[in-house]
């Protein structure tokens, strides 16, 4: 039997929004190696695996990657399935290139499964598109959080008049507002902070980029959450309606 691990994307956090094929490679799993944000409804599609937990998550402690890859390792050689199951898509942000990479110098097949990642599902469930003719024809997605702990080019980011997507911000809206200004983005863009994207307790802030600190801290907003900046977000009233979260609760806005 050929060594082979499965990347797969397990999506935003609604259960519902994994994909045909990662259901699929969960059924026919033996391990499945999970990280913290994932729903653990999901593993209700691999019922006889043995689940190992090897969190990463922002700010907390985490599983060390080197020992991710030997346990990957390991499990494949003895020729098990193996799924490596993470939160949005595995390559956005989700290591699911480096992971590749080592596995396939090692020897073992790898596929990797697409995922929803957070940024899209949880502006499409704000009723928030990310491109819209004549407004944004781009979307650029950032990581505000840097194995080095290096800043962005925010002044850059600023110039690319296409929508920023900013995930594992939380932490660092000081820096964003700053740079986006420097870099002349207007100082009432507008901006929505997505807490818990897809999932039923998800909300939303919305607010302006010279007023998003102040909003985060009335707001209360924490992490796991991304910023959608940029005209689509105050846009909203000329997206179609039906794409929100199927509750009764009002959009708060903040700021502006």
């Amino acid at each position: 039997m050929n060594a082979k691990v499965w990347l797969v994307g397990a999506g935003p956090g609604d259960p519902e929004l994994l994909t045909l094929k990662a259901v699929r490679a969960l059924h026919s799993a033996d391990i499945v190696m999970i990280d913290d944000l994932v729903n653990p409804a999901v593993l209700e599609h691999s019922p006889t695996a043995r689940v190992i937990r090897v969190g990463k998550r922002g700010g907390c402690r985490s599983t060390p990657q080197a020992f991710i890859h030997r346990l990957m390792l390991r499990y494949a050689r003895q020729g098990k399935c193996v799924v490596r199951l993470k939160g949005g898509d595995p390559c956005i942000f989700g290591r699911g290139g480096e992971e590749a990479q080592w596995l396939k110098e090692h020897g073992i097949e790898v596929e990797l499964v697409n995922g929803i990642t957070a940024g899209l599902a949880g502006a499409t469930q704000c009723d928030i598109s990310l491109t819209l003719r004549g407004i944004s024809r781009g979307v650029t997605l950032i990581t505000a959080h840097t194995q080095d702990d290096s800043s962005l080019n925010w002044s850059a980011l600023a110039q690319t008049g296409t929508t920023l997507v900013v995930y594992m911000g939380v932490a660092r809206l000081d820096e964003i507002c700053a740079g986006l200004l420097a870099g002349g983005m207007s100082a009432g863009m507008p901006v929505a902070m997505i807490e818990n994207a897809s999932l039923p307790h998800q909300r939303e802030c919305r607010s302006t980029l010279c007023d998003m600190q102040r909003d985060a801290l009335s707001f209360g907003l924490k992490s796991p959450a991304v910023l959608v900046i940029g005209e689509v977000v105050g846009a909203v009233e000329h997206c179609a309606t039906g794409a929100g979260r199927g509750t009764d609760a009002p959009l708060r806005a903040l700021g502006g």
